[in-house]
């Protein structure tokens, strides 16, 4: 099992990366490459129709502007696509969310938040674990982390006596 990270430039690997160090602590196989859907439409058709027989479990694909790149690869592959819209120049990455998000029925593609590669890297490994309890420890144990680090910043910040405030009379 592993995971493919593509993205349609390489102006998207500064937020694309953030999947690639999640599986990374994650020690979970992954190849990333770019794979745009206007400027390479072949590449990204040999990609997806590719990918299971190359032992890909789940797909992340970021894109920016119109962002047909995650909808183009679901409509080809029967794997999970999940999308991340990447945040843009000229309308802040909203486009990028109305492109991925708004799928037609047929050809779903989970969709995280405008750069919410990191999620998308957690979210991909989770699909893996309902086949693999190794996962899925590491998995547990990065939440039970998440968990230890808000408990630890609520204690100080009552210890500083700026915690829960009543404001009863």
């Amino acid at each position: 099992m592993k995971i493919a990270i593509v993205m349609g430039s390489d102006s998207d690997l500064p937020i694309m990366k953030e999947a690639a160090e999640f599986l990374d602590e994650m020690n979970i196989a992954y190849e990333i490459s770019i794979v745009s859907a206007h400027r390479t439409p072949k590449r990204m058709y040999e990609f997806a129709k590719a990918a299971r027989d190359k032992g890909i479990s789940v797909i992340i694909a970021g894109a920016g502007g119109s962002a047909h790149l995650p909808g183009m690869i679901a409509s080809i592959t029967t794997l999970p696509v999940i999308g991340v819209p990447v945040k843009s120049k000229s309308l802040d990455g909203v486009d990028s969310l109305y492109s991925i998000v708004q799928m037609p029925a047929g050809i779903p593609v989970a969709t995280m938040a405008i750069n919410g590669a990191k999620n998308a890297g957690i979210l991909a490994a989770s699909i893996l674990s309902i086949s693999d309890s190794n996962i899925a420890d590491k998995l547990q144990a990065f939440k039970n982390d998440l968990e230890s680090t808000v408990t630890e910043k609520a204690e100080r910040l009552e210890a500083l006596g700026l915690g829960y405030l009543s404001y009863t009379k």
